[in-house]
């Protein structure tokens, strides 16, 4: 049955519409109102959609949520920006709420060929950026999500990288949520576009007040040239009583590269979807992942990577660890259309279960159209290495520490592959700090 709980977001929309309509495109307008007609026509995904079958989202769709304010004087809302700000990152873009904070952010002295915004700034511009890129990927018929995210939109990061430049500092984008009296709805829309032979690192990190209740629906679109290089980091580090929606498209044009971690701990309920569509050949894909969730924590992680050119590779590593009676979605679809010859996918599922009542629903898919490719897809779901606790132990190790000692070297795998040695640092002393192992 399909969940229609949508008026309090028709009401937040008429509201942005009328606030919205005087300082942005009149185009702005037509896409946001067709895409409210979308999700008022369709409502949320319930339990017989097939993308959604194992991830309830009735506790959002039943919260009143309302629009927040960018106001960095909040409570916890400063501590949280210190925390989350990487010591490398030389440009950084800070939003409260979904709107963007410029006494919280940094980028001055922006080297030559690139360009950095909020989206409310371009918007207002003369002949913003955007135009040519909103919604050419991130398809409101796509998901109720994408289409609540284009209705609802106020703010976001612009990212822009010339020809042939190599940006060499980290790049962070600072999402911090916070509620008032009550519950807050954020819907921020990322555009990052990389032209030829170009080069980008960017950490994306998501935190908010601890013990509020609020929403973030974000969709980023990505369009990545010839030989572009980018590197996205993400951190989803919210509130454990907060509800994370994400969506990320990235086009990748001839021998193009785009790397993306993600790294999961907060949310009461989480989602995270990438998708990749190669439109040039020798294009290169690399996703990997982390969730470490406990309670009655929800992480739902969906790739989808369609290999539509010839000598493409994608490779694919998730893990997650799971506790208490936590529930962890894994579905991986690869995709190898007709034309995509000497394709190289591998992907990978990997899931530690710490409690008898977690559970874990992976599903890798291949759907290969194509007759000379080299495709491989694995999941693997179980405990901890008897074998290996065995061998700690009889090494004069006590058991708990054996056990947080597998349980670290397991999740610190993926950390490893990191190329930002700050995030790395702080992403190892979480998981040393959360089973009460000594810092490096």
């Amino acid at each position: 049955m399909t969940v229609t709980e949508t008026t309090a977001f028709s009401e937040q929309f008429d509201r942005i519409l009328l606030s919205t309509a005087d300082r942005f495109p009149d185009w702005v307008s037509e896409l946001r109102q067709a895409a409210m007609q979308r999700f008022d026509r369709v409502g949320f995904p319930g339990s017989k959609w097939e993308d959604w079958r194992f991830t309830n989202i009735s506790a959002i769709a039943k919260t009143s949520f309302s629009l927040g304010d960018c106001n960095a004087s909040l409570p916890g809302v400063a501590e949280s920006v210190d925390q989350a700000v990487l010591p490398d990152a030389a440009c950084r873009l800070v939003f409260v709420n979904g709107l963007f904070a410029a006494e919280l952010s940094r980028f001055d002295d922006l080297q030559s060929g690139f360009a950095v915004e909020n989206l409310a700034a371009d918007l207002a511009g003369p002949q913003p950026f955007v135009a040519g890129m909103f919604g050419r990927q991130a398809n409101v018929e796509h998901s109720p999500f994408t289409a609540l995210n284009t209705a609802l939109f106020r703010d976001g990061a612009v990212i822009r990288v010339a020809e042939g430049v190599h940006v060499e500092p980290t790049i962070q984008l600072v999402f911090v949520s916070t509620a008032g009296s009550d519950p807050i709805a954020a819907a921020p829309r990322n555009f990052i576009q990389l032209g030829r032979e170009s080069r980008l690192r960017l950490v994306e990190t998501h935190v908010g007040v601890s013990g509020e209740v609020y929403l973030t629906n974000s969709v980023t679109e990505i369009e990545l040239g010839e030989y572009a290089r980018l590197e996205h980091h993400k951190l989803q580090s919210d509130s454990i009583t907060a509800f994370h929606i994400a969506s990320t498209f990235v086009s990748q044009a001839d021998s193009s590269r785009y790397h993306n971690d993600y790294f999961a701990f907060g949310s009461a309920l989480s989602r995270n979807e990438v998708q990749c569509y190669h439109v040039g050949e020798r294009v290169e894909t690399v996703l990997n992942g982390l969730y470490m969730i406990s309670g009655n924590q929800l992480a739902d992680c969906r790739t989808r990577i369609d290999h539509a050119m010839p000598n493409c590779t994608s490779h694919e590593m998730y893990k997650g660890v799971l506790d208490g009676h936590a529930r962890g979605v894994f579905n991986g679809k690869i995709h190898v259309h007709p034309d995509a010859q000497k394709t190289d996918a591998k992907q990978s599922n990997q899931a530690l279960l710490l409690s008898d009542d977690a559970v874990i629903d992976t599903k890798p898919e291949l759907e290969i159209y194509a007759d000379d490719v080299r495709c491989t897809h694995g999941a693997t779901v179980g405990e901890l290495d008897t074998q290996a606790l065995f061998y700690l132990r009889s090494r004069g190790i006590p058991d708990p520490l054996a056990r947080k000692i597998l349980i670290f070297a397991f999740a610190n795998d993926v950390v490893q592959g990191l190329s930002v040695d700050s995030l790395k640092h702080h992403l190892e002393s979480v998981l040393l700090a959360d089973h009460g192992l000594p810092s490096v």
